[in-house]
């Protein structure tokens, strides 16, 4: 099992940067595929960027691609989220995810209590 805790929500304005983590819990943490998803405001949760279990292939959403990096430190079992050039339609509360295998939501086992992420216009 693995606990996950997600930090560095903020506000910030549009065209700024921002980078998220989340911190996981436990010995294993190289086992899981970890991902980062969002919900926008009254809005579905939708994926966002994954990341295998070596870090050596990500996958991002068509409408962060260019924008986002995702990016973990098996040594200190954390995984992050590097957001550049933010538009306001990037507001969503973010959380990580970890699973066992790639796929979409419904494969990720844990999931953290989310970060806010406001981009103001």
């Amino acid at each position: 099992q693995v606990q996950l805790v997600e930090s560095g929500g903020r506000l910030v304005q549009t065209g700024g940067s921002l980078r998220i983590s989340c911190a996981a819990s436990g010995r294993t943490f190289s086992s899981y595929y970890m991902g980062w998803f969002r919900q926008p405001p009254g809005k579905e949760r939708e994926f966002v960027a994954n990341i295998s279990w070596s870090g050596d292939s990500a996958y991002y959403a068509d409408s962060v691609k260019g924008r986002f990096t995702i990016s973990r430190d098996n040594a200190e079992n954390t995984v992050s989220l590097q957001m550049n050039s933010l538009k306001p339609d990037d507001t969503a509360v973010y959380y990580c995810a970890a699973s066992y295998m790639a796929g979409d939501a419904d494969v990720y086992d844990y999931w953290g209590q989310g970060t806010q992420v406001t981009v103001s216009s």
